[in-house]
Order: C-alpha cells, then structure tokens, then sequence
C-alpha cells in the first residue's frame, strides 16, 4: 500500500528493503514509546521513502530513533526551542524543516517543526496525505508553507 502511494504520487521514488519486526522492537524499546502504527506499516514495507531531490521524505528506522532521541535530550536545543518531546519526527524537506507525528497527547495528523522559527503547524491528515503532498513533485517545494 504504501509504496504503491508513494509511486503515484511520484515516479522515481526510492524505497528499501522491509525492516523485520525484532528491529522495530528494539527501535521502540530505546525511544521508550510505540511509534504510529501507520508508520510502523509503512516501515514494515520499506525503510524510509526517498522523494524528490534526494529528500528522506521518511526516514530509515534507524535515523528516526538517533534524531527523536538527539532532540528528546533537551540539553542541546533548550535554550533555542520549546521542547520536542511531545513529537516523533520521521521525515524532512530537506532545508531543516522537520515533520512528525504528536505523541502526546495523541491524534492525528502530521506537523511541520520549522527550524527557523520554532513553529510547529498541522500540514497533512495523515501518513497517506503527507506523502501524496510532500512528493507531488512539483515546482513548490514548500508544499507545506
């Protein structure tokens, strides 16, 4: 399903081999929380999207769980944003802004973390939307401004 998405919505997508159940596991295990199911079904299918210009439009399990964990340490980023332990963050545009899931409290929905402004705006209903948005190819690469 989610491949088939992502290649309607654009052709030259690239995908990964499935990640196995142990490694989602362990994943979870060291973030200390589930992710999205949607997003575990996307992984189950491929490790991470790669979109237009080379942009991880979702990111392998691994990168997923070393960034949330980098921006979950507040230490870092205290002093420069309000915290993020609140999000998951799976994916980029690629010119530091981030998106991601709401944890806490849950609901649907993706958010874009704007890294300039510290902002963090609702952009897509879900997993499927976000990814026929985000790789729609076409000329605006801020789809989500």
């Amino acid at each position: 399903m989610w491949r088939e998405t992502a290649g309607q919505a654009f052709s030259d997508a690239e995908f990964r081999s499935p990640v196995e159940a142990t490694a989602l596991a362990a994943a979870e295990q060291r973030l200390g929380c589930s992710l999205p199911s949607e997003l575990v079904s996307l992984l189950q299918e491929t490790d991470g999207i790669v979109g237009p210009y080379g942009v991880d439009t979702v990111w392998p399990l691994e990168r997923i769980v070393e960034q949330n964990l980098h921006f979950w340490s507040g230490s870092t980023y205290a002093d420069l944003y309000m915290p993020f332990d609140a999000l998951i963050f799976f994916g980029d545009s690629g010119d530091g802004d981030q998106f991601a899931f709401v944890r806490t409290p849950q609901r649907a929905g993706i958010f874009v973390w704007d890294h300039e402004n510290d902002s963090r705006r609702w952009v897509a209903r879900d997993l499927q939307d976000y990814l026929k948005r985000s790789l729609a190819g076409d000329s605006d690469e801020e789809w989500y401004r």
